[in-house]
């Protein structure tokens, strides 16, 4: 059997759209689409922004619960503030992670900060979902909540390429957050001339999500553009080129290969598991949130 490294070339692309979530923000959305329900084990990619709020006019998701799976907030610009049933509160500032197990079942509220919302200014960010297998379904909440100074950073030798490594690794350095399962989410920033390739292992789904300027993805370049997400094919390495100033997502992880029921919140494998969570949620078993 060969041992030959292979890069990944793009298998299909996907168009982003934007909706309103929450309090009524907008998001841009490349997954799901009509062409891409799910990628294993991600189950939703959103990009926040950017925006530009007037004082009074910032928005965001106030109290609502989660079950069966993993929320992951990434702030680049503005602050969110965070509370939840199981009585943690929190600030995520620009550059920082909130990766939430929400397993058995949490309620929390995301907001822009009191002092975005009192002063208005930008926020930009992501949230992404991340499947739990079905032997943690029901794991306790945890949360990590990680500073943009802890979160791990190289460049490449020639200095055109830097990565912000949150979860995986990249040119030699490794994430600070543990995963449940395998997870590759890294923040790459391309200047004109870049070139550069880094490991994804084999079997692995890959993602690449590009919300500025445009990448050359694999060995024969295909363009991906601001506001694609390409799904990457077979390989063991991912090639990253630029011709301007560009920024993007690449996203990994060992597929759960199990049966997805999905409703709003809540993500379980059956729908007899999803009306649980329901009738959990509405008896308040998954508690609520304490406020003074």
């Amino acid at each position: 059997m060969s041992t030959e490294s292979k890069v990944r070339g793009v298998k299909h692309l996907v168009y982003g759209h934007r909706q309103q979530e929450g309090g009524g923000f907008t998001v841009r959305r490349p997954l799901p689409t009509a062409g891409l329900q799910l990628a294993d084990p991600f189950l939703l990619i959103d990009e926040l922004g950017p925006v530009e709020y007037a004082p009074g006019g910032a928005i965001g998701a106030p109290d609502h619960p989660h079950r069966g799976f993993e929320t992951v907030t990434y702030v680049l610009e503005g602050e969110g503030e965070h509370e939840d049933s199981a009585g943690h509160r929190g600030v995520i500032r620009p550059g920082g992670v909130q990766w939430m197990t929400a397993g058995a079942g949490v309620v929390h509220s995301e907001m822009p900060s009191r002092r975005l919302q009192q002063e208005g200014g930008r926020m930009h960010g992501f949230q992404i979902w991340v499947n739990l297998p079905r032997r943690l379904k029901l794991t306790a909440p945890r949360y990590q909540e990680v500073g943009p100074e802890k979160i791990p950073t190289a460049t490449s030798a020639d200095g055109k390429a830097t990565v912000r490594v949150i979860a995986g690794e990249a040119l030699g350095v490794r994430a600070a957050i543990d995963t449940h399962t395998p997870i590759v989410y890294q923040d790459w920033s391309l200047d004109p001339g870049a070139d550069v390739t880094t490991a994804l292992a084999a079997g692995h789904t890959g993602l690449v999500y590009v919300f500025q300027g445009a990448v050359e993805v694999g060995e024969l370049p295909q363009p991906v553009r601001d506001g694609q997400l390409a799904v990457l094919g077979d390989g063991d390495l991912v090639r990253l080129r630029a011709s301007a100033p560009a920024r993007l997502l690449l996203l990994g992880g060992a597929p759960l290969d199990e049966p997805v029921a999905r409703y709003g919140p809540f993500v379980m494998n059956t729908a007899e598991e999803i009306h649980q969570a329901m009738a959990d949620y509405q008896a308040g078993r998954m508690g609520h949130i304490a406020r003074g």
